[in-house]
């Protein structure tokens, strides 16, 4: 498999982009009806129908509101959020800081804080337009520690993010284990036994336990490689709360793959290492204990949608690697949610993808959980990718 197609894999916003030709001669809505606008105004009808008790947000990649063709303003207005992804450039943070949006998504939290202070102390307006501006650790903080681990969690709570962004699958024993693809992916984990682990003997999550998981798999590889992440680092030392949890855990190493009872259970560990254990008497305990305490989670479901368009054939993807290999949208929404409520983190909890039928089931049959809309290209909104109920809201 090319390098290019194993990127594709690993990364939704690749997914999504290399579809992109294939959406050319797709419908476009009515001229002068914006497409996002149409989108989420059809999720906040069948959520309210749903009887949800929040309206839907948007997550649309970063580009599409810098130039504009996200209404952020316009959907503001209709009480809809908006948090892009995903942003490690300062200076195009605060080109997409300066649209209005909610919040953002970055894998580099140090530096978008940098950026949100240095915007706040420019006027008066920008600081109270910035006041409940929210920072989010993509998959913890993967610019600066291997993604989705305990560390990456850890990280992004040291540098006070407000919400965590991971993503999730399902496990055999029908455990909603934290990882971004659907099978654990040899460019970031080994065999704890050091035997070889490679894409041909790679593991699907959804033929694996979570037990069976975190004693096999240890996913603590750098990503230094071009267009990557030279400020990423493994060390134990400089994640002291990630190391004294996976003691109490009993875990063989703080980088297994964790899962989402584990990490809020992980959170409030955080919380009262700073506030009242180890880290007590440190720089900035209290600010940290704040962190871990008030800290939200954007979950998202790694479930490809039913209908998914050819892919660019310059990828080289097999197409086994374009069907699903994990449960059905439903097992998953119960597993997920069931995680979420058996925790009482409703509201500290929301659900994202980029497949809306999650989403669906989600204000349907958990309305006290929010729902966020990812996006790429508004070609594919008037696809199949859309879920026929979405679509029916939209031509009513």
């Amino acid at each position: 498999m090319s390098s290019k197609a194993l990127f594709a894999l690993r990364n939704s916003a690749a997914l999504f982009v290399a579809l992109a030709p294939s959406l050319a001669g797709a419908q476009q809505p009515a001229q002068g009806e914006n497409p996002y606008q149409q989108l989420m105004k059809s999720a906040a009808a069948h959520a309210k129908a749903s009887h949800a008790s929040t309206i839907p947000a948007l997550s649309p990649l970063d580009y599409t509101v810098i130039d504009g063709s996200v209404p952020v303003a316009a959907l503001q207005k209709l009480g809809i959020k908006v948090v892009p992804w995903t942003t490690n450039d300062p200076e195009k943070m605060r080109a997409v800081i300066r649209t209005g949006v909610d919040g953002l998504i970055s894998d580099r939290p140090d530096l978008l804080q940098k950026v949100v202070a240095e915007e706040r102390a420019s006027s008066p307006q920008m600081a109270a337009k910035l006041k409940d501006f929210n920072v989010s650790g993509h998959r913890g903080g993967r610019g600066l520690r291997p993604e989705n681990t305990l560390p990456a969690f850890e990280s992004g709570l040291d540098n006070l993010i407000d919400t965590i962004e991971t993503d999730t699958g399902v496990t055999t024993d029908r455990v909603s284990m934290i990882w971004h693809d659907q099978f654990f992916n040899p460019q970031s984990c080994r065999k704890a036994d050091g035997s070889p682990y490679t894409m041909e003997n790679r593991i699907y999550l959804r033929d694996i336990s979570s037990h069976d998981a975190q004693a096999t798999l240890i996913c603590d590889k750098l990503h230094h490689g071009p267009n990557q992440f030279p400020n990423q680092v493994n060390e134990l030392a400089l994640s002291p709360v990630a190391v004294a949890f996976a003691a109490q855990e009993h875990l063989i190493s703080p980088y297994v793959p964790t899962y989402a009872e584990q990490l809020f259970r992980f959170t409030a560990f955080y919380t009262d290492y700073y506030r009242n254990g180890t880290g007590k008497t440190t720089p900035r305990a209290a600010e940290r204990a704040k962190a871990g305490e008030r800290v939200h989670f954007n979950l998202e479901t790694k479930i490809l949608p039913d209908y998914v368009p050819q892919m660019d054939p310059k990828l080289k993807i097999p197409a086994e690697m374009l069907q699903n290999h994990t449960v059905s949208p439903q097992e998953f929404v119960d597993t997920l949610c069931g995680a979420i409520t058996r925790n009482h983190m409703e509201a500290r909890s929301d659900v994202q993808s980029f497949d809306f039928r999650t989403l669906i089931l989600v204000e349907q049959q958990f309305p006290a959980i929010q729902t966020f809309y990812l996006t790429q290209d508004s070609k594919a909104f008037s696809t199949e990718l859309v879920p026929a109920a979405l679509r029916q809201e939209a031509a009513k």
